[in-house]
């Protein structure tokens, strides 16, 4: 069975049509979403609390996950260790994610566009002037911010170190 069909989970797993519906309602209700998005290939300690932190800063929280093919353009062919809906369903299963999208794109700022969240997040390797979609959030009256990351916690050192042994 695939993960994308879990019951349990599937209503976090959505198109970008339902993100953008689902956001709607929560700003209709004062309810401020926050965004963020990546590979999360290797899911570990330092994405959890980076998730963590930022689901804090507002009352939802939608990560925008790269697809397999996206990874590949990026990371190179040896990428991702895990396909899509795998990703798709760990993120799901987090408290802390209300939603989770795949993008195809090189980069989400299509998909920032279109579901228009209060709060754009990245990690502490980026700055405001750097992230993609900043100044569509920043230009609607939303924030944007770099959360630190957890030292010692990496996908690329996972993938090393098991290549190592």
């Amino acid at each position: 069975m695939s993960a994308l069909h879990i019951p349990s989970l599937a209503h976090k797993i959505v198109t970008w049509e339902q993100a953008a519906a689902q956001l709607a309602e929560w700003q209709a209700s004062d309810e401020r979403t926050v965004f963020t998005n990546g590979c999360f290939d290797l899911l570990h300690a330092g994405h959890i609390a980076y998730l963590n932190e930022a689901r804090l800063l507002g009352q939802h929280l939608i990560i925008g996950v790269n697809t397999d093919t996206s990874i590949q353009k990026l990371k190179g062919d040896s990428r991702p260790i895990k396909q899509l809906a795998e990703r798709l369903y760990m993120l799901a299963a987090l408290e802390c994610v209300c939603l989770v999208t795949p993008f195809a794109e090189e980069t989400p700022l299509e998909l920032i566009t279109r579901i228009q969240p209060d709060i754009l997040v990245k990690g502490g390797d980026y700055s405001i002037e750097t992230i993609i979609g900043a100044q569509e959030v920043l230009s609607r009256g939303g924030e944007v911010k770099v959360l630190p990351f957890l030292e010692g916690f990496s996908t690329t050192a996972m993938i090393r170190k098991i290549q190592a042994e």
